[in-house]
């Protein structure tokens, strides 16, 4: 049996992939599940978080979204017995790759597939819906009647959170970064409220927000990047993204702003401003679940009704953007 595994140069310039021999062993541990893999999404491998963790070595496993078939199951597994059909993501510390034909994971990593999902579909949307529950579930606060901004909405990520926010009753906004995501956006239903098209570079997302509702501001806004200084002084790549002052202009009094920008950096006059509107900002980090010492009855309640949503119709399952593979 074999798994495919990441190999980095000393230098972190070269990326080689490599096929490694596997045994097909049986449960040992008492917590963890054996499980056929009939379908894995391949992931970015953050190589940067790998070693900020202190979790580098010299293979590391391919494909964390998985989803297939259980085996077998350890002495202690509640959750699960033989042919349950499952969809999981793998901790940054497996040592199985998920492209592989049999691997072992511990219980807590996995939940039930709704039956109406097709294998790819599933290992392919469990982890941008996870992440976008987070946001918008655990990380806002979510209600009906709330207006939501999501950047760069015709992504896989915002597709699902979208679709999650019209779930709840919000208003939704967001915004394309091209013609061919426009028009999908437009697709959508239901509608969204507006499709902010910010691919010619001048149009300014804030006042188009102040417009939409009414000079309130948005109640919450997940962006997908932002800039932290002017155009001149950031590279291509960000052109197209707010700047910070822009987010914090369309919040509403009370707003939340959800960012991944990792290295945002807030001057005292932006702190000022979110103070007297009372926001908040909060950090959407892809593998805040797979940290050490993290709650898993919390992780496993957000993957279990994370996965529920599928059996609803209005829950597209095209997952835009992502790369799915079966083994």
């Amino acid at each position: 049996m074999k798994g495919l595994y990441f190999q980095q140069s000393s230098t972190n310039e070269e990326v080689t992939f490599v096929f490694q021999e596997k045994e097909n062993v049986s449960v040992t541990e008492d917590n963890f599940v054996r499980v056929q893999v009939k379908a894995c999404a391949l992931s970015h491998i953050n190589t940067k978080l790998l070693a900020e963790m202190k979790m580098e070595k010299e293979f590391f496993p391919v494909g964390r979204e998985v989803a297939g078939i259980v085996l077998d199951v350890g002495k202690k597994v509640s959750f699960f017995q033989p042919d349950d059909e499952v969809v999981g993501i793998l901790p940054l510390d497996s040592e199985d790759p998920g492209l592989c034909e049999v691997i072992r994971v511990q219980e807590h990593y996995l939940v039930h597939k709704p039956e109406k999902v097709p294998w790819t579909e599933a290992a392919g949307v469990i982890r941008d819906g996870v992440r976008a529950y987070t946001a918008l579930y655990y990380l806002s606060q979510l209600s009906s009647g709330k207006s939501v901004l999501i950047m760069d909405g015709a992504s896989a990520f915002g597709t699902i959170a979208i679709q999650l926010a019209h779930h709840r009753g919000a208003k939704v906004i967001s915004t394309a970064h091209s013609l061919e995501d426009k028009q999908h956006l437009e697709r959508l239903r239901p509608s969204l409220a507006r499709v902010i098209d910010v691919s010619s570079g001048k149009v300014h997302v804030a006042e188009r927000c102040l417009e939409e509702t009414g000079g309130l501001g948005v109640d919450i806004v997940i962006d997908a990047g932002v800039r932290l200084y002017s155009k001149d002084d950031e590279p291509a790549v960000k052109q197209q993204l707010p700047h910070k002052h822009d987010i914090i202009t369309l919040l509403s009094v009370g707003g939340h702003w959800i960012t991944t920008e990792e290295n945002l950096q807030l001057d005292p006059p932006d702190s000022h401003c979110l103070f007297l509107k009372g926001a908040t900002v909060a950090f959407l980090n892809d593998e805040v679940w797979n940290l050490p010492k993290f709650p898993w009855k919390l992780f496993r309640k957000v993957k279990k009704e994370k996965s529920k949503l599928f059996n609803f119709n209005f829950l597209s399952q095209t997952s835009v953007g992502c790369t799915h593979i079966s083994v």
